[in-house]
């Protein structure tokens, strides 16, 4: 949500008004005019139609609160706050909010719905009404990947093709030009750009492009990074030619959103889930957790991810070495891993050490998940009877911030153990392990 930002002092600014206690009304609500959601339906039934509009008032300097909308499909966005930026900090703390899952299902006040109704208006007389109405209504993951390979002429598709075809003009010059010509303020002025397009996902990754020009090796990892953005800006411009999940990750690689009541809607896989282990990342004052998760009986990895403004808790339902036993439902796509809990109870007695796999095995299993999805960053994996040495677990080398993993080494004795580790490009991140008497060990 950051990535939609015009600048570090709206971001900053946005995190401090992400607090729930900042806002008197909080919301979202559904792309239906409130006709067509009488209010005799609960809120409970109303939030598994796909959101399109949030809705708040902010507490500010005066005595009336800021007014604040946000379309999801577009987006879009409206506050009464006389700042000229866009989004304001208001419509980003908002959408911080949304994303922590902090903004319950409620019916429109009046100001929103008419926001809503003109903006709709407003579509149908540009010709873009029906593709947004499609958009907004497909229940399905293959109907909404459909209705938005049809949208290629709606004002977004339009602003974020013309955008990645900047981005690819600028890849090719970098080759011919030389990797060492390019630099921090080149990458975060062509991100800015990228927001400005409304490809909020592919201006994250540009901005992260600093951390492989920092490596020893950086020639061949900003040459990866350069090949892998290139091949989703192609992507986009072909995704009418791409399978329908493949299409999808390519649009959710972007930065189109996939709505949370999309996901639970769809249908879930139950299991007894393993928590491997989780990592929190703090990205300036948001912080997120991954909690990796593979289910016993099915062997599918699982990624739930939870984000809270710092000074707020996390999401502390998966405790790391325990099994739930939950329905989990899966983010649409090639490689799918992300997950949403719909149901989950954590079994009272440990199950041991989790089913693993050899080395080969764990090799083949990441070969597939890429070759699905070539942008995947991270994947779970659970290694049997590997001996973990100082720069390397079972073949795999161990990412740079994990060498000398002396807990590890001293639990393992030189023994071949259980070793529950985080895949990246980069190397491994061991997560957890088992010692002889089946204690989970945290690393």
């Amino acid at each position: 949500m950051l990535a939609l930002a015009p600048d570090a002092p709206s971001r900053k600014a946005a995190q401090g008004v992400a607090r729930a206690e900042a806002w008197p009304l909080l919301g979202v609500a559904t792309a239906a005019p409130p006709a067509a959601v009488p209010s005799s339906v609960p809120a409970t039934v109303s939030a598994t139609v796909p959101a399109a509009v949030l809705f708040g008032e902010c507490e500010g300097s005066g005595a009336t609160p800021y007014q604040v909308c946000v379309d999801l499909d577009d987006p879009a966005y409206r506050c009464g706050c006389p700042s000229r930026k866009s989004p304001c900090k208001h419509a980003l703390g908002l959408l911080l909010l949304w994303s922590a899952g902090d903004v319950p299902a409620a019916e429109p006040p009046p100001w929103a719905a008419d926001w809503l109704a003109r903006r709709d208006r407003g579509a149908t007389r540009s010709g873009a009404g029906e593709t947004a109405r499609q958009s907004r209504q497909g229940a399905t993951t293959g109907g909404r990947a459909g209705a938005r390979s049809a949208a290629t002429e709606s004002a977004r598709h339009a602003r974020v093709a013309a955008g990645l075809a900047e981005l690819e003009r600028w890849l090719a010059d970098q080759i011919r030009q030389g990797l060492a010509t390019a630099g921090d303020g080149a990458w975060d002025d062509l991100a800015k750009r990228l927001v400005d397009a409304q490809a909020p996902g592919v201006a994250s990754t540009v901005s992260r492009l600093r951390e492989a020009r920092a490596a020893d090796d950086w020639p061949e990892r900003l040459l990866a990074e350069y090949a892998l953005i290139d091949l989703l800006a192609v992507a986009y411009r072909r995704r009418a030619h791409l399978p329908a999940p493949l299409a999808q990750t390519v649009l959710s690689r972007v930065g189109f959103p996939v709505m949370r009541e999309e996901v639970l809607a769809g249908p879930a896989v139950r299991d007894r889930w393993d928590v491997l282990g989780r990592r929190d990342e703090v990205q300036e004052r948001l912080t997120s957790r991954r909690v990796w998760l593979r289910g016993r009986d099915t062997g599918r990895p699982a990624l739930v991810l939870s984000f809270a403004p710092q000074g707020q808790a996390l999401d502390p339902s998966f405790v790391t070495g325990s099994t739930v036993d939950a329905d989990l439902a899966f983010y649409p796509g090639a490689a799918p891993l992300r997950a949403l809990p719909v149901t989950a109870t954590t079994l009272a007695s440990p199950m041991g050490e989790p089913p693993g796999m050899t080395p080969e095995e764990a090799m083949d299993e990441v070969a597939a998940a890429l070759a699905a999805d070539p942008w995947t960053d991270s994947w779970p994996l659970v290694l049997a009877g590997v001996v973990p040495g100082r720069t390397g677990v079972g073949g795999f080398p161990l990412h740079r911030s994990a060498y000398d993993p002396w807990r590890l080494i001293a639990v393992s004795g030189g023994r071949p153990v259980t070793v529950a580790a985080e895949w990246t490009p980069h190397g491994l991140r061991p997560l957890t392990t088992w010692a002889d008497d089946g204690t989970v060990v945290l690393l």
